[in-house]
């Protein structure tokens, strides 16, 4: 099978100033206002981690379900995140659980199928997974 991909600019900014919250843009422009520990409604960062690998294994699933034959019936698929806090130094998270929900006519062993396969699929997951190389600079602004 021969993979093909639809090249996307990917990526985020986030600004903050001194008394404001966190602003994050995306390369096309799109912006999400961001909370803070305790500053009300909102997405934290760690929502957003957990909203990205929710989001991924979902999509992931759909393709899943596709490349297995079962889409037609597939009905919805839905990925609850959560996590929690590492105890000590480095703040960080210590676990990180997933659970998909999905919907249609399909028996269980074609919806551990579709989990297994969107595992499999599943950039976010594979990242977290494999540890990326991950590293902060700074530049004058």
């Amino acid at each position: 099978m021969v993979e093909t991909r639809r090249e996307r600019l990917t990526g985020a900014t986030a600004h903050l100033d001194r008394g404001g919250r966190p602003v994050v843009t995306n390369p096309d422009g799109t912006t999400i206002d961001i909370a803070t520990a305790g500053s009300g409604p909102g997405l934290t960062p760690l929502d957003l981690l957990y909203s990205s690998l929710a989001a991924c294994l979902v999509i992931s699933a759909r393709i899943a379900a596709s490349e297995l034959k079962l889409l037609p019936r597939f009905d919805a698929v839905t990925a609850r995140v959560t996590g929690d806090k590492a105890n000590g130094r480095p703040t960080r998270i210590g676990a990180i659980r997933s659970e998909l929900s999905i919907a249609g006519d399909l028996g269980e062993a074609e919806r551990d199928a579709i989990v297994r396969r969107a595992e499999e699929i599943c950039t976010v997951s594979n990242t977290l997974r494999g540890g990326a190389n991950v590293s902060v600079t700074t530049r004058e602004t």
